[in-house]
């Protein structure tokens, strides 16, 4: 146990832990008596105040069990006050004296990332939230131990770096760009039990909870794994963070982030052209005297995301900012909350609302409008920018007739949300051959539904959530290099849900960015039909 908390500890040391998102990363802010957030002694404002800046480790304590904190509007909350209500799809562990014995060491463990990062997202989502920057979240459906390979997270982390470089430069806007990696373990699943040739054992819930293999022993929760986990998620986080301050990011490389397998391919090729031109006009500020060593040409912002699912594992992980006094759950920068577990009395709901990490919701056509009003405020009740995204993934047909229902009564409402479109879990089927996949033109068809709504709305498309990798699988079927269903049993490497690979991750970006381009022409054009109308004729 020593060993692994070591090398857990050691995975945070990177020289660029702490300044993967700049100097102001672990700027704090202090509650006043009335729960308002005012400046400290010595803190620098907006306004131009001094703000005091902090060591980021002295804004992430261990939260003691008794804490407790009073949120606007509502009951109080602790860290464990979501023991009290129902949590659906929570492994059952069947040596309670072990668990406990894992969750008190995950306790003294340092946080995997610090609350000034998750700040730092929350302002960046709310800038999406307005149409001034658009989110790209993206990942493995499920991480898995037996995966855990450097070369898979840089690849999907260059593919991410690829697919922003198109986003930008189609929509003219900053991309956000976070993974789902670094601790995207846990899965729901929608029957706890999985009979074959007559045996039943638990579903395979996610690598830090059980495993794959269909045996009594591989299917038993295993409190261990959770240490596994976390060591994996750190080790994932610190190369990540030196693949985006390190160079690998920079601007200058942008032609060099091309996989080899979907080089001579036509989105490769569409990349490649697209990527001569911003080389080209890299050299032109170049021969400007305008510098391109500056740290936003050399670096890139990246962030974490999974889903608040194990709750145990997240409630071990939260701790409490010293200057602020709010809590977060320091196992990601950012959370969200699933279709199966988001009721509005349900324990899931009641660990989110209290931690300060922009949440997201996972939407389908079963949402009921008032329930999302409701959810809303029960997450948000101060109505922060940023501090919500609900997810959409419900197909392109219901998109069209259910979305604008949500968007409306949302609006109505006066909450502030990110929309963001996941074109993927309303489109798996099952092939002939027994494998889930999923049809390129469907999501495609979903995202085109995604925008098309927004635009008859009046409202913000703020991003894509998406279940990719960098790898050159073959599980979602369709793209330009057209994956067939006969194709799916070569390269079918996931543990959960079909991913798009690579090839389809950069054609689907091609598509989004064209679609980002059309707005910003139509915005520039209403902009200045509005500027004619005002002028007055001689």
């Amino acid at each position: 146990m020593a060993a692994l908390s070591g090398l857990a500890g050691s995975s945070l040391l990177h020289p660029k832990a702490v300044t993967t998102i700049g100097s102001s990363a672990f700027n704090c802010t202090r509650p006043d008596s009335q729960g308002i957030r005012t400046a400290s002694k010595g803190e620098k404002t907006k306004n131009g105040s001094q703000m005091m800046v902090i060591r980021a480790v002295q804004s992430a304590e261990p939260v003691g069990k008794s804490a407790v904190r009073i949120l606007k509007g509502s009951q109080s909350w602790s860290v464990d006050s979501w023991k009290s209500k129902k949590a659906f799809q929570l492994p059952v562990y069947p040596d309670k004296e072990e668990l406990e014995s894992v969750l008190k060491t995950l306790e003294t463990f340092p946080p995997i990332v610090f609350a000034g990062e998750a700040r730092h997202l929350e302002d960046k989502l709310a800038d999406a939230a307005t149409g001034n920057a658009f989110l790209l979240q993206g990942g493995d459906c499920a991480e898995s131990f037996k995966e855990f390979n450097p070369n898979n997270i840089r690849d999907t982390f260059r593919i991410l770096l690829q697919m922003g470089v198109v986003l930008m430069f189609g929509g003219q806007v900053p991309v956000i760009k976070v993974g789902r990696m670094a601790g995207q373990f846990a899965k729901p699943r929608s029957d706890p039990f999985e009979e074959v040739n007559g045996v039943k054992l638990p579903s395979y819930r996610g690598d830090n909870i059980n495993g794959d293999a269909f045996d009594a022993k591989s299917r038993t929760p295993d409190p261990q794994r959770m240490i596994r986990a976390y060591c994996q998620a750190a080790a994932t986080l610190n190369l990540l963070r030196a693949f985006a301050t390190g160079g690998y990011a920079a601007m200058q490389r942008v032609t060099q982030w091309n996989l080899d397998f979907a080089e001579h391919s036509e989105q490769g090729d569409r990349y490649r052209e697209l990527a001569h031109r911003v080389d080209e006009a890299l050299g032109f500020m170049s021969a400007a005297g305008l510098t391109v060593d500056h740290p936003i040409m050399t670096s890139t912002e990246f962030w974490t995301s999974h889903e608040c699912l194990l709750l145990p594992y997240e409630q071990a992980l939260t701790r409490q900012d010293s200057t602020s006094g709010q809590y977060y759950d320091c196992s990601a920068h950012m959370l969200w909350v699933g279709e199966r577990t988001r009721q509005l009395d349900g324990g899931h709901v009641e660990f989110l609302r209290g931690v300060a990490n922009p949440i997201g919701i996972k939407v389908s056509d079963k949402m009921d409008p008032r329930e999302l009003v409701k959810l809303c405020e029960i997450l948000n009740p101060e109505n922060k920018a940023g501090r919500l995204t609900v997810i959409v993934r419900m197909g392109a047909e219901n998109m069209r007739v259910k979305l604008p229902h949500l968007i409306r009564a949302v609006r109505g409402a006066g909450l502030i949300v990110t929309w963001v479109s996941d074109p993927m879990h309303g489109n798996t089927i099952k092939a002939p051959c027994g494998l889930k996949t999923r049809s390129f033109d469907s999501i495609r068809s979903e995202l085109r539904a995604f925008f098309d709504v927004h635009e008859q709305e009046g409202s913000h498309p703020g991003g894509v959530h998406l279940e990719m990798t960098g790898q050159n699988v073959t599980e979602c079927i369709g793209g330009s290099r057209t994956v067939t269903l006969d194709d799916l049993t070569s390269r079918y490497h996931t543990h959960c849900d079909p991913r798009l690979n690579a090839s389809q991750s950069l054609e689907l970006a091609f598509v989004i960015a064209e679609r980002l381009r059309k707005r910003r022409l139509g915005s520039q054009i209403s902009q200045l039909s509005d500027q004619l109308k005002g002028l007055v004729p001689f």
